[in-house]
């Protein structure tokens, strides 16, 4: 749980955060553009590749992809990576300010519409599901001003005055944060009164996951999805929302496509392995998402830490060392 004791040190961190907002809220949202590229160029190209863990990125997307990408196509996406995780925070902090709901065709488009709010007003809950991939925030808020207002799990700020600044964003909506620590009981509740819950699914899961392909190796993926949409009856939506390209002259803000990979009905999976068959639909339909605009995925993370049979290894190490 959050520290709930305000120090010191976590005001003058929320108050450079607020200048920090200011600062950017006072920008054309061409100049945010420009100046997420300078940061980026700067990160990729003169900091120590050490320093901006430049390899855990590049051997990500090099495992990942193979020869369909080369060298200059793997550094190119990394720079992009980059700018896009620059500008997502600027977005996140004009949002509440750029999108309207009257501007909401101007801003989104959506793939896969229909199909998506026939899930969300079947009468069954819905998990929602998002990876680290594009701006999970647009997709949360765009669902929200649609009347389909969600629980997002996440991990408490350490810092209280940002976990409420972030809270409160996100009610602005009709959203409400579930802690991903003690969370539970919220997650069951918004469950059992067919509710919608958005969480990410692409963190690694430790040695106690079910290990299931993404990008063509296997990833430790958390059973915990599965087994709340088997329980529930809850439909899984896996959806994305990725920035398209710029056109600045007819909008003046960001556009974002919208679109659910996959529709999951838990119903369809019977059978010892249904835990691991929904585990592995959902993984490889957000592969699926993400193939889509590569450089919006975060390639800095370790979703390959933990390997198949690291828990037998590790058992059978404790064992030679009691033997001996």
């Amino acid at each position: 749980m959050r520290p709930t004791t305000i120090t010191l040190r976590h005001r003058a961190e929320f108050f450079a955060f607020q200048v920090t907002i200011a600062l950017i809220a006072s920008l054309p949202t061409t100049w945010s553009k420009r100046g997420s590229e300078l940061l980026a160029d700067f990160i990729v190209n003169w900091l120590p590749r050490k320093l901006s863990r430049y390899h855990i990125a590049a051997e990500n997307l090099r495992e990942s992809f193979g020869d369909e990408m080369t060298q200059r196509e793997i550094h190119r996406t990394i720079e992009q990576m980059w700018v896009h995780l620059f500008r997502l925070v600027t977005e996140i902090v004009l949002m509440p300010r750029k999108f309207r709901r009257t501007n909401m065709a101007d801003v989104f488009g959506f793939t896969n519409r229909d199909e998506t709010v026939r899930a969300m007003s079947s009468g069954r809950p819905v998990i929602l599901l998002g990876g680290h991939y594009g701006n999970w925030e647009a997709a949360v808020t765009a669902f929200g001003e649609f009347g389909f207002p969600a629980g997002i799990v996440a991990r408490d700020f350490d810092n209280p005055l940002l976990h409420d600044w972030f809270a409160a964003a996100r009610q602005r909506t009709g959203g409400m944060l579930i802690s991903k620590k003690g969370g539970g009981g919220d997650m069951a509740a918004l469950m059992e009164s067919k509710g919608l819950v958005a969480l990410l699914c692409d963190q690694d899961a430790g040695k106690r996951g079910v290990f299931v392909p993404f990008f063509g190796r296997e990833a430790s993926t958390f059973k915990s999805i599965a087994l709340l949409a088997i329980e529930y009856r809850a439909l899984i939506c896996v959806g994305y929302a990725i920035r398209l390209e710029d056109d600045f002259e007819s909008n003046h803000w960001v556009r974002y496509e919208i679109g659910s990979a996959d529709i999951i009905d838990p119903d369809n999976f019977d059978g010892a392995d249904a835990i691991e068959k929904i585990t592995a639909r959902f993984t490889s339909s957000l592969e699926f998402a993400v193939r889509k605009s590569p450089e919006q995925y975060f390639w800095l993370h370790r979703r390959w830490k933990t390997r198949p049979g690291e828990r037998r290894r590790r058992r059978k190490e404790r064992s030679q060392k009691a033997a001996a």
